[in-house]
């Protein structure tokens, strides 16, 4: 009786961790699909390109740096859609 407790007990514990963990994995996959950490990334690659091209010293840095940054931004864009097609071709299902 007292070892059927005991494992009802842990189980009930491993239970509240799975859901804690659950939710922290929400929050990360919500982050990394998120607007605000494309244009996070966007806005650094655009500064980082910047600050580079000034330190070469090229003409219209700040214009030449919207092509690194404007790049990820359509390739992030894109990316859905081509996850989708690629499931979609990689995971069919033989005809049973």
């Amino acid at each position: 009786m007292e070892e059927d407790r005991e494992v009802i007990a842990s189980l009930r514990r491993e239970l509240v961790d799975l859901r804690a963990r659950n939710q922290r994995v929400e929050a990360e996959k919500a982050w990394e699909t998120s607007w605000t950490r494309r244009l996070i990334i966007t806005a650094a690659t655009w500064l980082g390109a910047w600050l580079w091209l000034l330190d070469l010293g090229a003409a219209n840095a700040a214009r030449q740096a919207l092509v690194p940054s404007g790049a990820y931004a359509v390739s992030t864009l894109s990316l859905p859609l081509l996850r989708r097609v690629w499931i979609r071709l990689s995971y069919r299902r033989p005809p049973t």
